[in-house]
């Protein structure tokens, strides 16, 4: 396999991706059908952490990390990074030095399946990081990867310059190409949850509008007043 470091790619528009970032991940995943969210076991460093941004992909050897080094220099300011390796991993790839460089070129976010440490620090300077573990263990920089290809991150696939949406409910991503798209149904699907919340709150009940009575009784489950 031959490794590259690929310096330019394409990227959403700035507004489109701030606006993907304000409805969330929740939001996002549901109004493209469901689709492209990661695995759960990638977790914010801090509970509040959120962030919206272009990818940047990495590939990385287990236990090293030199290509993590490589990309900051493609990154720009918006970007996310997004980080695996070739195996499974949970060493600590990724630590308050690395995450002092990103912050100079005002790169917004980390995703690795793997593992990060300086979880103090990182959480001090508020930069927000996805990942998979926290270990101290440490890693080499020596072996070759690339930057900026088709990578499964989470057990979904990241292409550069997709988008990703990451927040206390996990991380998504939403391909390059349908993001204004997907922003906009993720505007509808907003609005419609507005509605419902206004009709809750006037005491309706949920199983009476979203039509459940009925698929209730097609499922065989019967109202009866007492369990005698």
């Amino acid at each position: 396999m031959k490794h590259k470091v690929i310096r330019n790619i394409q990227r959403a528009s700035a507004e489109t991706i701030r606006l993907l970032g304000e409805y969330g991940t929740a939001t996002v995943h549901e109004a493209q059908s469901r689709t492209g969210l990661m695995r759960p076991y990638l977790r914010p460093i801090y509970p509040d952490a959120r962030a919206a941004g272009s990818a940047i992909t990495v590939s990385c050897q287990p236990g090293d990390n030199l290509m993590i080094h490589a990309a900051v220099e493609v990154c720009q300011p918006g970007d996310i990074l997004v980080v695996t390796t070739t195996s499974e991993s949970t060493d600590g790839m990724f630590g308050e030095l690395l995450a002092t460089s990103l912050h100079a070129r005002d790169v917004v976010g980390l995703v690795i399946d793997a593992g990060v440490r300086d979880v103090s620090e990182l959480t001090a300077i508020r930069f927000p990081v996805w990942s998979k573990a926290v270990s101290a263990q440490g890693t080499v920089k020596a072996s070759p990867g690339s930057v900026n290809v088709p990578v499964i991150c989470g057990a979904a696939q990241v292409n550069p310059g997709d988008v990703i949406v990451a927040d206390a409910d996990g991380v998504v991503i939403v391909p390059r190409a349908k993001a204004e798209a997907v922003a906009k149904a993720s505007a509808d699907r907003v609005a419609k949850e507005e509605r419902s919340r206004e009709r809750l709150r006037n005491g309706e009940l949920g199983v009476d509008f979203y039509g459940l009575r009925e698929k209730l009784k097609q499922l065989g489950v019967e109202d009866v007043d007492s369990a005698e």
